[in-house]
């Protein structure tokens, strides 16, 4: 499948697929969810032929509300879910030309939702009287603030601090839009934000920095880290983003975590653990082809090797990356090539595929094809994570596929990150850890892996609901352990600071 992109409404990059038989009428989502508000005859049947020529055009109908009502007209609000901006515009303009219906306006609901962005600063303590203030403000803050200057730890209880995370992006991998910049970055830091306060109850602060230099990036959150309890990097393009956490992890005394690799690591290995056990295979005898070999790829694939994966073989622009290849070596593709393809494999991604046990795609639509992966081998476990297009469908290979996940909401398995950064922080936060070290992410994904249990197990259920609600106190949970079991926490979970 080829994949076109263009820039929609307010200038939004999109991918579409350019094939005539491409998918965008199969699955609509309330991504994509447009509120029609049409004027329509009132005469019976109506309602039924707006329903039809919506469905036709693959739209799918949500709520229809009531707007107001006369002899003659009835104004109504439908909303649809569209697969793209494309598809919404197609599904309006079928409306519109049905006899006896005016479209009056097509919203889209997305946008309507960040209005004014979607979180907000309020106080834990209401300010009602002069004594209230003379406490929260001066003067009586100033003998807060001389407490603090003669014992810093008090901080920690005494301030924000203790419950605080900078979401820190530089806008040069916004999702899979690619380098938007700082403004453009702010609503997918806004939307972390809101994650972390209502599943992990953790106060979030977006902080989008307009540069793009390694030095300049470190030196802006060092001076901004004493609000923070831990420093969560998002959306920074590789391999800059390895240099920043690094550092900022061996100059900083607060957990640091780049989310794009760490916490997709997490997710993808609890949904792996969990597919193996439905179809009795075991990490160390797996072979794993993985397309896209970044960031992401580069953390999940030093995660599978620690639990034991030994024959992996990953491919990125250039081809697969074995021992010697002289062509766009950077700190990651030495990895792979040290670590990874035992066989030193050097041929075509098909051949690769032949007798795979796991396709795991951390790329872009359209870089492999239902032909090549029905060389797999028995019950094979594909992982398509290119987002919001996976590499190839469910739907291609569900014939011969026994596991599918994606990262999409609309398809079961859905590799979602924040089914580990919630719980991670939670956990590293309350025992107040140094760091987020690599015991403490293999301890999120068992959690993870751990919330589903034998019973519920299924080929289509192998990761749980980002709204389960055992998912965040089990990871917090197991993340604290974990800390305290290798000397990097500085509490024990539930203590006082």
């Amino acid at each position: 499948m080829l994949v076109g992109v263009s820039r929609g409404k307010h200038g939004k990059i999109r991918f579409h697929p350019t094939m005539t038989s491409d998918l965008r009428h199969r699955h609509p989502t309330p991504s994509y969810q447009i509120t029609l508000r049409a004027l329509i005859q009132n005469r019976p049947g109506m309602l039924g032929r707006i329903a039809s020529a919506i469905g036709r055009a693959g739209g799918d109908i949500g709520a229809v509300d009531l707007v107001k009502a006369g002899p003659d007209r009835i104004t109504r609000d439908i909303s649809v879910n569209a697969s793209n901006e494309e598809h919404a515009e197609e599904i309006a303009a079928v409306v519109r030309k049905i006899r006896g219906v005016s479209v009056e306006s097509v919203s889209d609901r997305t946008f309507q939702l960040h209005q004014g962005g979607k979180i907000r600063v309020t106080s834990k303590i209401p300010l009602k009287t002069r004594d209230d203030l003379s406490m929260a403000y001066t003067p009586g803050v100033g003998r807060v603030s001389t407490a603090i200057y003669e014992d810093p730890e008090k901080a920690w209880s005494l301030t924000i601090k203790k419950n605080a995370v900078a979401i820190v992006t530089d806008g040069s991998a916004v999702l899979g839009l690619g380098n938007l910049g700082p403004l453009a970055a702010l609503p997918v830091m806004e939307g972390k934000a809101m994650i972390f306060k209502e599943f992990a109850d953790i106060d979030a602060f977006p902080l989008c920095l307009d540069t793009q230099n390694v030095d300049e990036i470190v030196a802006t959150v060092k001076r901004i880290a004493p609000v923070f309890g831990a420093i969560n990097l998002e959306d920074i393009s590789s391999p800059r983003c390895f240099d920043v956490e690094e550092r900022l992890a061996a100059e900083l005394d607060i957990p640091v975590m780049h989310d794009d690799q760490h916490g997709t690591a997490i997710v993808v290995t609890a949904a792996m653990i969990n597919a193996l056990k439905l179809v009795k295979k075991d990490f160390s005898r797996l072979k794993v082809v993985m397309v896209g070999a970044g960031a992401a790829g580069g953390t999940v694939a030093r995660m599978l090797v620690s639990f034991g994966v030994r024959n992996l073989i990953a491919f990125d622009l250039k081809g697969p990356i074995y021992r010697g290849r002289t062509e766009n070596v950077n700190r990651i593709t030495e990895w792979f090539a040290a670590r990874t393809n035992p066989s030193n494999h050097r041929g075509s991604l098909t051949s690769a595929l032949k007798g795979a046990d796991v396709f795991l795609g951390l790329s872009a639509p359209g870089v492999v094809t239902a032909r090549q992966l029905r060389g797999m081998a028995k019950n094979p476990i594909i992982f398509a994570l290119a987002n919001p297009t996976p590499e190839i469908t469910p739907e291609e290979v569900s014939s011969f596929a026994r596991i599918t996940a994606t990262g999409r909401s609309d398809y079961p398995n859905q590799i979602n990150n924040a089914l580990a950064y919630p719980g991670v922080f939670r956990g590293a936060l309350d025992v107040r850890a140094r760091v987020i070290n690599h015991a403490m992410k293999l301890a999120a994904a068992k959690a993870i892996a751990g919330t589903v249990s034998r019973s519920e197990l299924h080929d289509d259920y192998i990761i749980p609901s980002l709204f389960n609600s055992v998912v965040v106190p089990r990871v917090a949970a197991a993340v604290a352990r974990a800390a305290v079991l290798t000397g990097v926490a500085r509490l024990r979970r539930g203590s006082d600071s």
